[in-house]
């Protein structure tokens, strides 16, 4: 469709029945559906607040693409494009919420029904739902420097981030200010900031700083995080959330409405909030803004400038994953399967830091925990509370470490153990004992691969007829970002690089449906969407048992390995690549190359 004028004149708002015309006019509904609407309406007394919205959840199918709606995107797409403007989706954690707040007060944006989503020196982006109303922008232009922008937002956007954002930004001046006359606002050193802390202590009933944290976490679980970062500074403190392995800075505060801010949460994880000098952990239980029960694990780090605080946010759903779900493969999970089905034995996971170590562990756990088994598992800490697990947490100030929690499991009648990691000899000499009196247990080294768990139990000092004896199998993992469904394109593949790719040691077939990363608005122009897993998966044959010995050649071993059909992570990312799921760069980032010794 052209561009077309303006429907009428301006400087009034949008009403339902010229919507409909337009539509009509365009062809994107026929009158019959006009009619039904106009029955429908005629019997209701209920009308929203902006014809838009109703429009939207009309559901009909919008004819220039087959088998999508005519929602609320498309609906200001077009409406944008009669009115000569472009059109925005408001990103919440693209906007700098202090300086836009600062453009004009909440009475007047309120009034008007617009909001200001970017400012820079030479220009002010404000969102509007009224492409027809400008009367607003004429008394804006009189009392700022810069160039004034118009974009096409949805009116249910706006509506909801003129509160949010305005009410945010009131609880941190308010904050601020209130902290202003008992903490000084520039801090030179950590003893000054140590000061702070004892004299500017948050109360739990501080309605300006606990509307600042509701905002953090609803944000942070509505933006699919997975850790937030608060990070104190010398003159603000910085707010970044971790999305799909990727830090994005979210906003800055001044420094004492951080300290409050670290405070009230350290209340709510039942932390010591007098205690800044060393790290503290905590756990808290809460619920995403669609009533899901989430939990968030808190960590405490005295730096130079204050304390830092992460909280990692775990998602009960996880649990609920098969393992396809996780990434998979079906070969990948018969063979996963038939590991963690055996009666007895140890079950290695390996990788490094965040590569979905746990995630793998517990979901395995939580489909092998019938009634008619005992699971039991000490962790460090306990990353997710689960009913169906007996949980223990290592506390290594009463002495309560990994082996001595293993030995303690041991007398509690166990099916099935699980252990938050093997980190020395004792706790790997614990972990064969129960595999050799009939337990199955399942476990995490770091190592880079799969066949390097071998060598590493070796170092450690577990002897090799032991780990003949009871290691049933290793899967070393990674975690690589998901091309986004809504804009990855077709790309093409230079069959030298592809084989530089994979190398030689695997074949995983010729590219099929490779794509390349683009970046759209549900991906927030990042070309991902979500995470899945790469596994390589080594079962304990009689071929691989043969070559253990205290030399423990990892070349040999590796090279077993192979000719049994191991699939290296880059081969495993490769097929991957093949699918249309990730991209090489995401795959080259996050594996070792495959060797060819």
């Amino acid at each position: 469709m052209a561009n077309a004028p303006e429907i009428r004149g301006p400087d009034r708002k949008l009403t339902l029945q010229e919507l409909v015309e337009a539509l009509l006019e365009d062809r994107l509904i026929e009158v019959a559906q006009a009619r039904e609407l106009q029955v429908r309406l005629s019997g209701s007394h209920e009308r929203p607040r902006h014809p838009l919205g109703l429009l939207a959840r009309q559901e009909w199918a919008d004819p220039r693409r087959p088998g999508t709606r005519l929602g609320m995107d498309a609906l200001l797409q077009w409406l944008a494009s009669r009115h000569n403007m472009e059109w925005v989706r408001i990103d919440p954690l693209a906007i700098d919420v202090g300086k836009v707040t600062s453009v004009m007060p909440y009475a007047y944006a309120s009034r008007v029904r617009v909001l200001p989503i970017k400012l820079t020196p030479a220009e002010i982006v404000v969102a509007t739902a009224e492409p027809l109303e400008r009367e607003w922008e004429a008394e804006l232009a009189r009392i700022v420097p810069q160039t004034l922008k118009r974009v096409l937002a949805s009116p249910d956007d706006i509506e909801r981030y003129l509160v949010e954002f305005y009410a945010l930004s009131r609880s941190v001046k308010a904050s601020h200010e209130e902290r202003r006359a008992v903490a000084p606002s520039g801090m030179q050193n950590l003893e000054q900031l140590m000061e702070l802390g004892r004299r500017g202590k948050l109360t739990a009933d501080d309605q300006h700083v606990v509307a600042i944290v509701d905002w953090l976490l609803s944000y942070a679980f509505e933006s699919r995080a997975s850790d937030i970062h608060l990070e104190p500074r010398r003159e603000t403190g910085q707010v970044r959330f971790r999305i799909d392995g990727v830090l994005h800075e979210v906003y800055q505060m001044p420094t004492p409405v951080m300290v409050a801010v670290t405070s009230r949460i350290k209340i709510l994880g039942r932390m010591d909030v007098a205690e800044k000098r060393k790290p503290q952990d905590g756990r808290i239980k809460t619920r995403s803004p669609e009533g899901k029960e989430i939990e968030l694990r808190a960590s405490s780090l005295p730096t130079a400038f204050g304390e830092k605080l992460v909280l990692r946010i775990f998602d009960p759903e996880v649990l609920l994953r098969d393992f396809s779900a996780l990434g998979f493969s079906a070969e990948d999970a018969q063979r996963w399967n038939d590991m963690i089905r055996q009666p007895h034995g140890i079950i290695l996971v390996t990788g490094p830091t965040g590569s979905g170590k746990t995630t793998t562990l517990y979901s395995s756990l939580k489909q092998l925990a019938t009634p008619e088994v005992n699971v039991c598992t000490i962790e460090d800490p306990i990353e997710l509370v689960e009913p169906a697990f007996n949980q223990m947490q290592v506390h290594t100030a009463i002495d309560l470490t990994f082996a001595n929690g293993v030995r303690a499991l041991l007398r509690q009648d166990p099916d099935i153990i699980m252990i938050g990691e093997i980190r020395d000899l004792e706790t790997a000499d614990n972990a064969v004992q129960a595999a050799l009196t009939g337990h199955l247990v399942l476990s995490t080294l770091h190592t880079n691969d799969a066949p390097s768990a071998v060598t590493r139990l070796l170092d450690l000092g577990v002897p090799p007829y032991l780990i003949k004896a009871t290691v049933l199998g290793v899967v070393a993992q990674r975690l690589v970002r998901r091309l986004c469904p809504h804009c990855k394109m077709p790309a093409s593949v230079d069959p030298e690089a592809w084989l530089e790719l994979v190398g030689e040691a695997a074949n995983p077939g010729a590219p099929g449906e490779i794509r390349q990363a683009v970046g759209c608005l549900e991906c927030r122009e990042t070309g991902y969407l979500g995470r899945l897993g790469l596994y390589e998966i080594m079962p304990m044959s009689t071929g691989l048992k043969r070559l253990i010995d205290r030399n423990g050649d990892i070349a040999d071993i590796r090279r077993q390995a192979l000719r049994e059909g191991m699939v290296p992570l880059r081969v495993a990312g490769a097929h991957k690549i093949a699918a249309g799921q990730t991209d090489a760069y995401e795959v080259l980032s996050s594996t070792p190359a495959v060797s060819n010794d």
